[in-house]
């Protein structure tokens, strides 16, 4: 919950709903917008589910939350926006629901993204300001867009995710594991539950290491035998990903979050664009056949491409990897 302070030279309202994936590639542009409005209080409107994310947060001043699941808690958070008395809001979402939260703080400038760049387009006729932004990543998008409030260019330097430390959850193994987090928002953008099985048999039987799946309480790996089940809220997952030796990931939020910590491991894609939405950074390393198309179709069936990368292909990125981690300082490959 928002808290009112002493009077700040600006109250800058961020609007970035969900979900794990965007909220994750909204935090540098988010860093930027506080450290570039000195003495500001920044408040970040973002549904419960995904709050957790913004825990200990340097450059958020406080939390409101979006309660949709009844009217009296739309009203509740109405009313807390507009007790604000925000200067600026800038909506990184570009969605119709997250233009009208932005509009319903009643700030004296709304920003949001030109109407060609965003998934609703009738949530553009809310802002005050548009941007267009010619950056491929949507991380880099984000600081666009936040660079715009300042009327400034992209800023340069380093890309900043400040995440809490998380907290274990569940039962992980003592020693060095590979987290795989295989659910996705579209079925489309998953891998083949087989060709986890497979993966975690040359892990365990060539490398002395299991492969740990994640996912939320009642996910369902039965397809995978031979893996870890590890289900655990935000907080374990993030906890999970800190301690992993490496990382098995899909277009989805936990891909972004190791990416965001820096974790090592492999992405897969298919029908998502790794230009665009693909782990920011260098620390993964994607996987994606040549004749995969970009579609960002929402089917209910795995993508083809997802299919064709095979169990072995990922266990080599694997293999390399975590010898190198392995590896004693000073020592030389054979």
């Amino acid at each position: 919950m928002f808290t009112a302070g002493k009077p700040a030279s600006r109250r800058i309202l961020v609007v970035r709903l969900g979900a794990m994936g965007d909220i994750v590639h909204t935090l540098p542009a988010v860093a930027w917008l506080k450290q570039s409005h000195p003495g500001s209080l920044l408040t970040w409107l973002v549904e419960p589910r995904w709050a957790p994310l913004l825990e200990g947060n340097p450059y958020v001043d406080g939390v409101v939350l979006l309660r949709r699941r009844s009217l009296a808690g739309l009203l509740e958070t109405r009313r807390e926006l507009r007790a604000a008395d925000f200067d600026l809001a800038v909506d990184f979402q570009g969605l119709l629901k997250s233009a009208i939260a932005g509009s319903a703080a009643r700030p004296d400038r709304l920003f949001g993204f030109h109407q060609s760049q965003v998934r609703e387009r009738l949530a553009a006729w809310f802002y005050s300001h548009k941007t267009l932004s010619r950056c491929a990543h949507v991380v880099d998008r984000n600081l666009e867009l936040a660079a715009a409030c300042a009327g400034s260019g992209i800023p340069a330097g380093e890309r900043l995710f400040p995440l809490p430390p998380g907290r274990p959850e569940g039962d992980l193994p003592p020693g060095d594991f590979v987290l795989a987090s295989p659910l996705a928002g579209w079925v489309s953008k998953q891998w083949p539950m087989g060709h986890y099985r497979a993966l975690a048999v040359r892990l365990r039987n060539e490398l002395g290491i299991p492969l740990v799946l994640d996912g939320p309480p009642g996910a369902d790996f039965g397809a995978a035998e031979g893996t870890a089940p590890h289900h655990s809220s935000l907080p374990g997952l993030i906890y999970a990903t800190r301690r992993a030796v490496a990382i098995v990931g899909v277009d989805s939020g936990p891909l972004h979050l190791a990416a965001a910590l820096g974790r090592p491991g492999v992405a897969i894609f298919g029908p998502t664009d790794p230009a665009r939405n693909g782990p920011y950074g260098d620390s993964l390393r994607v996987l994606r056949t040549g004749g995969a198309a970009t579609t960002y179709k929402r089917a209910a069936a795995i993508d083809p491409s997802m299919r064709n990368i095979s169990p072995d292909e990922v266990f080599e990125v694997l293999r390399a990897m975590i010898g190198a981690r392995r590896r004693p300082a000073g020592s030389r490959a054979e």
